[in-house]
């Protein structure tokens, strides 16, 4: 029997006809900590995923305070730090944010990591068919920044990766690839924003086949969404609303997730905030709506970081949501874990006393055992004790099953496509699922796992993958999928 079992209130859902959520009768869900004395290390500040040793299982990445780029390989669910041996750093500059992405296209996913203070360099490791880190130099490690979200995106939709680089003392960068490197793009094109950024989101807001871009600005500064017109970005957050004047300097945003929380196909943006946390609705016509207040979001508290996920496979995407209490150097944790009511609402079925709220800053929802299940990966960094935790998500086999996996690759194989979008329909060609290949989320993280479907059943569906490209938005289907033939693996969909 597992040791550390973690029950976590379950929610009922009334006779009221919502749909989803833990009905009268379900078992509590569960958790179970991970190797936790290995992983209790003070400073533990972004915590990112991926598969970069190619061996079919996600690998986790930490930034500490220290300097060190803490890795581990997963070796059939046991952690192995490895990370030293392979050429990352075991200390040095504090590095605020991971980044994975094969910017190269060799297959291999490489590792960017971002530096808090303005005065170090940021660093750029190319992965060397997964047995070392070789440190690059160029344009995107030069220093300047104060590092937030690093995220890499394909901005200009020209089938490479670029990288954005959020800055929270001065301006943000982004550098499109060439042949011959990265070139930052004008201050003029870019919409280089000066306001003091953390949180940063891509996505195809306006269905126009290119990602815009949301940022999520601290010390009372406005919010921005940035829209990308092609050879130019323009700031149209105060046209829809979603730039939250008049703050104090001691409010703010901080993260940003994207996710489709009503299953309506269109992709919704969470923002956490010092101050009062916002769910923008998006309804389908280029515009939004704050509908945190109706579905039980808008808490005023010191949220840092969020991600959704499906943790209970019933069809909606439930939030988890990292924040904090207390002055500097004794916070303490104050997370929500939201479960979601079939869109109708969310109702926190974390308890404070709960051994899952543990964290003060990273959140990321993984598969690390390929189980169907999601589990849960945290850190908390800003306290004398702290680490970056991992519970496994006893769902139970059979309903950990009713799930399933999606990896998009490009037409070389390879997974570049950040914000493409994937749909899940019916045998009645009604939407089940939307989701997006992470563009940056959590707290100053991105990582390359496949996106996760929790299924309300087995039945058939079809698949739709929407692709960004010069042309606009390119889709792909795929019908009569049956998930249960995919238990323990993960469907492949390469961009034709």
């Amino acid at each position: 029997m597992r040791k550390n079992l973690i029950r976590i209130l379950s929610w009922t859902v009334l006779a009221t006809g919502i749909a989803g959520g833990g009905a009268a009768g379900t078992p509590d869900p569960a958790f179970t900590a991970v190797q936790t004395a290995a992983f209790s290390l003070p400073g533990s500040l972004s915590n990112s995923w991926a598969d970069f040793d190619r061996d079919g299982d996600l690998d986790l990445a930490v930034s500490l305070k220290s300097g060190e780029i803490r890795l581990y390989r997963n070796e059939r669910g046991r952690f192995t730090s490895i990370g030293a041996a392979l050429g990352l750093p075991v200390s040095g500059a504090e590095m605020r944010g991971l980044a994975w992405g094969d910017y190269d296209a060799d297959g291999w996913p490489d590792l960017y990591a971002g530096a808090t203070d303005a005065g170090a360099a940021n660093l750029l490791f190319h992965n060397a068919g997964g047995r070392r880190f070789v440190a690059q130099g160029g344009e995107p490690v030069a220093a300047g920044r104060s590092a937030r979200q690093s995220s890499w995106v394909d901005f200009d939709n020209d089938g490479d990766l670029d990288l954005f680089a959020a800055n929270r003392s001065g301006p943000n960068a982004l550098y499109r690839q060439q042949a011959d490197g990265f070139t930052r793009v004008a201050a003029d094109q870019a919409g280089d924003d000066a306001r003091p950024t953390v949180g940063a989101c891509w996505f195809d807001y306006d269905r126009d086949g290119d990602l815009d871009l949301f940022l999520a600005n601290q010390a009372g500064a406005t919010d921005a969404l940035w829209r990308n017109d092609g050879d130019h970005f323009a700031d149209v957050a105060a046209m829809l609303g979603m730039d939250r004047p008049g703050r104090s300097r001691t409010e703010g945003s901080v993260g940003c997730a994207i996710g489709d929380y009503d299953n309506d196909g269109e992709l919704d943006l969470f923002v956490a905030s010092y101050g009062v946390n916002i769910l923008y609705r998006n309804k389908g016509d280029g515009s939004f709506e704050n509908v945190a207040p109706q579905m039980g979001l808008a808490e005023d508290n010191h949220a840092v970081g969020a991600a959704w996920g499906d943790f209970d496979n019933d069809g909606w995407l439930d939030l988890f949501v990292t924040a904090y209490t207390g002055p500097s150097g004794a916070q303490r944790p104050a997370n929500r874990l939201y479960r979601n009511l079939g869109g109708k609402g969310f109702a926190n079925i974390l308890l404070a006393g709960s051994a899952l709220n543990v964290a003060d800053h990273g959140v990321q929802w993984i598969d690390y055992d390929a189980d169907g299940a999601l589990d849960l990966s945290v850190t908390r960094g800003y306290t004398a004790t702290g680490g970056h935790f991992l519970f496994h998500n006893d769902l139970g086999a059979a309903r950990a099953r009713r799930s399933l996996a999606v990896r998009v690759l490009d037409r070389t194989g390879h997974f570049t496509r950040m914000g493409a979008e994937v749909r899940l329909y019916d045998r009645s060609g009604q939407i089940l699922a939307t989701r997006q290949i992470s563009t940056g989320d959590g707290y100053n993280s991105q990582g390359t796992q496949p996106l996760h479907f929790g299924l309300a059943s087995l039945e058939p569906v079809t698949l739709e993958v929407s692709f960004m490209g010069k042309a606009g938005r390119k889709t792909q289907r795929l019908e009569g999928i049956r998930p249960a033939r995919f238990a323990g693996r993960e469907l492949v969909i390469k961009e034709r």
